[in-house]
């Protein structure tokens, strides 16, 4: 029988491209998530019976100890950006992190993988990336042999980062740019999956860590013109200085905690900008879990972003530009 591997946090953007990379390896899954009501759509991802959905919240230890019993190995794809009524940062990535570390460690799990973020290691980081940093603490702690994966920015079908841009591009004649020459290393949702299914399942991976970038180094400046032109819209380019960026992730915070929106800009966010987000050279990366030709950007953004045309999916770019 093969393998089963609990993926936490399954049904989210990554974690759902992960379960599919997974499926294609012939892995039976366990996709532990707060609401299974909401993802019974996972189950469609792999043959009969291979993909199971159980409700686990990281924050609760008895139901990460259920949702890792019988598994030989698991993934924490568990993440939030800022702050909500409810779930807090700390809370997540780091006593989330440690609660799946030591259940995983207390029943035997075999194999565990943290998704993390490139920065989690600086010292006097935003406190999203603090907070990264400390769940790969935690985790590490509990169970050494745990493989950390650090992504940069991550792009794809349902990303935070093009499809923002692109929205605002539809209704805003100016947008704003935010550390306009900060550098990005955007890597394909699909690659990072490639990769957390490769390094659960090598068990020469175990106690190493990865900084996964993808094969082009961009400018924020550089993503939103590439967002503008496949939106076919003429539109002027702001940049905006840290202190005033700052000043309106103030302003807008109380939104993520007393509604169920996500603020337009977090402090975090900003803090996270003011410094390149790029793989370390010296550390392994996608080549290392067998990714070695990776998706660039400049080939997976049109097939999404077209929807952000006036005239759709089949609009002439030149044509539509307004």
């Amino acid at each position: 029988m093969q393998d089963l591997v609990t993926v936490f946090g399954g049904s989210g953007f990554i974690g759902t491209q992960i379960v599919r990379a997974l499926a294609k390896q012939g892995l039976r899954i366990r996709v532990a998530v707060r609401q299974p009501h909401l993802a019974h759509t996972m189950r469609l991802m792999g043959d009969v019976g291979q993909v199971e959905v159980v409700q686990a919240n990281i924050r609760d230890e008895a139901s990460v100890r259920r949702a890792l019993t019988g598994a030989q190995a698991a993934i924490n794809a568990v993440g939030i950006f800022h702050d909500t009524g409810r779930q807090k940062l700390a809370a997540v990535h780091v006593d989330g992190a440690r609660n799946v570390a030591r259940a995983a460690r207390e029943l035997g799990v075999e194999r565990l993988v943290l998704i993390s973020g490139i920065g989690a290691h600086t010292a006097g980081a935003a406190a999203y990336v603090a907070s990264k940093a400390e769940g790969e603490s935690v985790t590490r702690a509990e169970f050494p042999d745990a493989v950390i994966l650090r992504p940069s920015v991550v792009f794809g079908q349902g990303d935070k980062l093009l499809n923002t841009f692109g929205q605002m591009a539809v209704y805003s004649p100016v947008l704003p740019l935010i550390g306009a020459e900060t550098r990005l290393q955007p890597v394909y949702v699909g690659d990072l999956a490639r990769a957390a299914a490769a390094a659960v399942t090598d068990p020469a991976c175990a106690g190493r860590t990865f900084e996964l970038g993808g094969p082009g180094v961009f400018t924020v400046r550089q993503i939103v013109e590439l967002v503008v032109a496949e939106t076919g819209r003429r539109r002027i380019l702001v940049s905006v200085p840290f202190g005033v960026a700052g000043l309106l992730a103030k302003l807008s915070a109380p939104i993520g905690l007393i509604t169920p929106l996500s603020p337009p800009i977090t402090a975090g966010q900003v803090e996270i900008l003011k410094t390149d987000n790029v793989a370390d050279p010296s550390l392994p990366g996608l080549a290392d879990l067998g990714v070695t030709a990776p998706m660039t950007l400049e080939a997976i953004a049109p097939t999404y972003l077209y929807r952000f045309r006036k005239g759709g999916q089949f609009a002439d770019q030149a044509l539509t530009a307004a």
